[in-house]
């Protein structure tokens, strides 16, 4: 019966590869396999690069440099094209690095050369129409930035339509939000929630791909040729915004919401906030940008604004789109569920209600907000940087219901009418939260120095970063990796091994479930049942989480039978 099995699914998985092959002649997609944007129109200068020292390389007024606190600053100007060129000749090493991280993890999955020029023509089927929604100024943007891309991958895709379909990956990390993907937090508050009155925003960027794809940090001050100065915090390569500023005070982040696996690319949400900074001075210049765009994931996105003294969450998907405005209050609260009028009935977004770690979240930010009626930044570096759960109970490091999940991307904090931003560094949100203020930054006196943060303004590392408990947690995570890799190879591990490991995470749900289940496909059914019993005294992070524990307990406890 298993030969069986085996030659069908090896048949099924032939098929496929069969028709994947001949997706790319079926669909016709050729013209956006050869489609490059028109660059005639625009000058250029070719960047040379001047090393000032290890840490800062110029060019004209364009300069990336590292602060202390290990973030990557870069400032750029010019017209489309040069804001490509001077972007990717000043970080081209960090950027080749990035791709190298993103990419190996690919050719780790799909190791075959057969298979990865499958993978080839189904990224070019799947992002033909990319192109067709992607505004010509960010593609020519992106043409030049591919200059200076490796050409080590160019059997996924050459180096223009490369970095196109990458700036589409966090839109489809977000659509496979239901195989793990964790979750964002935000928050604006104003008036007699912040204690000067200003509007205060914070954020959680809790979008991973690994430890390594995070080390290099990235601030970026773009000054272009047409439109709004802005900055942006994201990683190097990338030219939309997951968190920014503009330098009339309006602000963008970016919260996953319930979406169905895409079937083909349009317009990246990260280039739809990125035009949001750009050309909005308000929130009715933003929400106008928003509806006109075609996305292909569901996300919310929050906008301040320093001119209205208010913040909304507008709410896109493929289908429609949704504007949240609160009334009677003067805080927006947003985790990864939809809150306006128009989703109210959307199924999918009612089974991120019911069955997502989102509504616990929230909640953590409205008794937040009952204890600390004046927020400073530094209240809100605290909040984002709290690990418990509701009523301060001790959930586990790594719990995705806790605000701070202990593997953000970054943590901002943004004051938009002061223009001042707070950037986390490593590791997570604990580091130091670096002040950075537009107003200096672009003005011409700001172009004459590279040193571009407000010191004096800067949030204190969290002491829990330097504590025995967050040594504990990252020898937590590697063994976690091990006792899955056991589980995946079959290989036997010792008692006091699951023991120490357990103690390194006492509180999490997790540590006690990956024990029962190895010792189920042990055949310790006794020790499996005590252990996923253990796990279902904790807070476990879902509902689909719950079931799958009380899945194999019910197994264990039929086999003791």
């Amino acid at each position: 019966m298993k030969k069986t099995i085996t030659i069908y699914l090896s048949s099924k998985r032939l098929l496929l590869y069969f028709i994947l092959a001949f997706i790319p002649v079926s669909c016709g997609i050729s013209k956006s396999i050869h489609h490059l944007p028109d660059v005639s129109g625009y000058s250029l200068e070719i960047p040379k690069v001047t090393q000032i020292n290890d840490t800062t390389f110029s060019y004209n007024q364009n300069f990336l440099t590292k602060n202390k606190q290990q973030l990557w600053e870069l400032y750029i100007k010019g017209n489309p094209l040069q804001l490509g060129y001077n972007n990717g000749a000043l970080t081209q090493k960090l950027m080749q690095e990035q791709e190298e991280i993103f990419f190996s993890k690919i050719e780790a999955f799909v190791p075959s050369r057969f298979k990865q020029k499958l993978l080839n023509g189904f990224l070019k089927w799947y992002g033909r129409k990319m192109y067709l929604n992607v505004r010509e100024d960010y593609q020519t943007e992106l043409y030049g930035l591919s200059q200076y891309s490796s050409d080590r991958y160019d059997f996924i895709a050459p180096r223009y339509l490369r970095n196109l379909y990458l700036h589409g990956a966090h839109d489809i990390g977000h659509a496979l939000q239901d195989l793990a993907m964790v979750g964002c937090t935000s928050l604006a508050v104003w008036n007699e929630n912040t204690e000067d009155g200003d509007l205060l925003i914070g954020r959680n960027f809790d979008f991973y791909v690994g430890d390594d794809f995070a080390k290099n940090k990235l601030v970026e001050f773009v000054q272009p040729e047409d439109g709004i100065p802005y900055m942006s915090v994201s990683w190097p390569g990338m030219i939309g915004v997951v968190s920014g500023m503009n330098k009339k005070g309006i602000t963008v982040t970016i919260n996953a919401g319930k979406s169905k696996i895409p079937l083909t690319a349009k317009t990246p949400i990260s280039l739809v906030t990125r035009e949001i900074l750009q050309y909005a001075q308000n929130i009715d210049e933003a929400i106008a940008i928003a509806r006109k765009r075609k996305v292909f994931v569901s996300e919310s996105i929050l906008v301040g604004s320093a001119e209205d003294k208010n913040a909304v969450i507008i709410e896109v998907s493929p289908k429609k789109t949704g504007v949240y405005k609160v009334r009677n209050t003067n805080k927006v609260l947003c985790t990864n569920h939809f809150q306006s009028d128009v989703y109210k009935d959307d199924p999918r977004n009612r089974k991120q209600i019911e069955e997502s770690h989102s509504v616990y979240r929230y909640e953590k930010l409205q008794e937040h907000l009952e204890k600390d009626e004046k927020l400073t930044p530094e209240k809100m570096a605290a909040i984002l940087r709290d690990r418990s759960g509701l009523k301060d109970k001790k959930i586990g490091y790594g719990n995705e219901k806790a605000l701070n999940q202990l593997l953000a991307h970054h943590a901002v904090i943004f004051s938009p009418q002061k223009r001042l931003a707070w950037v986390s560094s490593n590791p997570y949100q604990l580091g130091e939260f670096v002040c950075y203020d537009l107003n200096e930054i672009f003005s011409d006196n700001g172009l004459l120095r590279h040193n571009l943060s407000k010191s004096t303004l800067d949030i204190a590392r969290d002491p829990f970063a330097d504590s025995g408990e967050f040594k504990n947690y990252e020898e937590y995570r590697t063994l976690t990796v091990q006792l899955n890799d056991a589980l995946h190879k079959k290989e036997i591990l010792t008692d006091s091994f699951i023991s120490h490991y357990q103690s390194l995470n006492p509180d999490f749900w997790k540590v006690y479930y990956l024990a029962g289940k190895y010792y189920f496909y042990r055949k310790e059914y006794s020790k499996a049942k005590s252990e996923l019993e253990k796990a279902m005294s904790k807070e476990i992070t879902t509902v689909p989480d719950q079931r799958e524990v009380e899945k194999y307990l019910k197994k264990a406890v039929k086999k003791l039978r």
